[in-house]
């Protein structure tokens, strides 16, 4: 595989997009570092659900939450089959991919402190390159200057199907119409939150894999990129 220059891609997109999926083959094939930013807001999610800082009805007790921001210790942990999600020595990447942590996952990461605490973390780790991040707003506001941004759409049935499969892999019982609930409220919450809200980059290309396998989707960023950089060989 040839290589490609020293870059930061910006992956945003709807959620249930296969988002971390592509990310995390296109860092695979291209030997980039992955960063999961929905991680980092799903690791603030538990850890204020887990410490009452949030209840069943998404209320947020705000300064408590920006108080515990100020010594969380949330961090990636690089391992053999990937990068997993801790709260200081706790491996969560379980815990931070139910249900109960996806339902709260948007009001918690529409606060401020919580986008500012991501973003610091976020741009401390792409300020090597040669990285590949995903979520809702690194081309618009983690990395407005990244030089290759994809915005990631499908339609809502196909996502909502994708989130369900991947629930009961994991041995969850989800409802599917539940689940369709839960994708479109996400959406809302994260296209009118007032700090920076999930929009397409005027210079992303769009990826709409409805009908798209992780190959052929693959296959597409290897065109874009031999294109944007002209990569010949």
């Amino acid at each position: 595989m040839y290589r490609i220059p020293d870059i930061v891609i910006a992956v945003d997109g709807y959620s249930s997009t296969g988002k971390s999926s592509f990310a995390k083959l296109v860092a695979k094939e291209f030997s980039l570092l992955y960063l999961d930013s929905g991680a980092l807001y799903r690791g603030v999610t538990l850890y204020a659900q887990e410490n009452g800082i949030i209840d069943g009805d998404n209320n947020i007790d705000e300064p408590a939450l920006k108080k515990a921001l100020e010594s969380l210790d949330l961090h990636f942990l690089s391992t053999q089959q990937g990068s997993v999600m801790c709260i200081g020595d706790r491996v969560v990447e379980k815990e931070i991919r139910t249900m109960a942590v996806s339902s709260s996952v948007s009001p918690i990461a529409a606060v401020p402190a919580v986008r500012n605490f991501v973003d610091e973390k976020l741009r401390e780790a792409g300020a090597k390159k040669r990285v590949i991040m995903d979520g809702r707003d690194i081309g618009t506001a983690v990395f407005p200057d990244a030089e290759l941004k994809i915005f990631m759409t499908a339609s809502d049935e196909v996502r909502a199907q994708r989130r369900y499969d991947e629930l009961v892999a994991k041995g969850d019982n989800p409802d599917i119409n539940e689940v369709l609930k839960n994708l479109k409220e996400r959406d809302y919450i994260d296209s009118h939150r007032e700090m920076s809200p999930l929009t397409q980059a005027k210079d992303a290309f769009v990826l709409d894999n409805t009908n798209m396998t992780l190959k052929e989707e693959v296959t597409w960023m290897e065109g874009l990129i031999r294109g944007k950089f002209g990569i010949l060989e």
